[in-house]
């Protein structure tokens, strides 16, 4: 009970504390990543170093503001101690979208199963972490604790889920994935706050999505490509 209302206390205090200016500068440093994106991986075709710029650039933000304010991390949802929790919660939703890209890979015949999804599987988490971070607890959670204009969740998700798909063009099966994942995720993260979760299921079923619908190759886009 006591730890439980410490959260509640710690929650409450970050809410407080962090400013309308300082929220509005995170979405915004959001949205020039997001269009960074745009220049470097899809113009540029710089997809690994824009990737390793980006994860670098945030994490160096995010142990400045660790170091600040020591609650931060948790109010963000880099935490443990619901991992089990909402791991559960998502599973269903995790275990349907697996079987809904195998039978849609099945009709399209674009399931290419290789060694190159092993790769992925164990650092895409990595970067998924990140956009959950960016997208869910930047862009979601500072729209949610705005004291200047209270918005309703509902249209915080919608908002979210259009941004993070809009991020993905110009491929509409990407675009179609990341929005329904980000509505399912918009709701957990306002509900039960754990960005390691999400970006766990984000980099597994990111990595069977490409590999299954999508019809491409990323550690061959991405790797290969540099060591040849």
């Amino acid at each position: 009970m006591k730890s439980k209302l410490t959260s509640c206390l710690i929650a409450f205090s970050k809410e407080k504390l962090i400013s309308d200016r300082i929220r509005i500068l995170e979405i915004i440093a959001v949205a020039l990543t997001a269009i960074g994106k745009f220049i470097f991986m899809d113009y540029l075709n710089w997809r690994l170093p824009y990737v390793v710029f980006a994860v670098i650039a945030w994490g160096t933000y995010i142990f400045y503001r660790f170091k600040k304010e020591k609650g931060i991390l948790k109010y963000w949802g880099f935490r443990t101690d619901n991992f089990k929790k909402v791991f559960k919660l998502m599973l269903p939703f995790g275990l349907a979208s697996i079987f809904t890209f195998f039978v849609i890979g099945y009709y399209q015949n674009t399931i290419n199963l290789t060694w190159h999804i092993l790769p992925l599987l164990l650092t895409y988490p990595i970067w998924g972490a990140i956009q959950q971070f960016l997208t869910i607890a930047l862009i979601a959670g500072n729209l949610k604790d705005l004291k200047s204009k209270k918005l309703n969740k509902l249209l915080i998700i919608l908002i979210t889920a259009v941004l993070f798909s809009v991020v993905h063009f110009p491929s509409v099966w990407l675009m179609i994935g990341t929005f329904v994942l980000a509505l399912f995720y918009g709701y957990v993260f306002l509900k039960h706050k754990n960005v390691y979760a999400m970006g766990l299921f984000h980099g597994w079923l990111g990595a069977l999505f490409y590999y299954t619908v999508v019809n491409r190759d990323p550690f061959q886009e991405v790797f290969l490509t540099i060591l040849n």
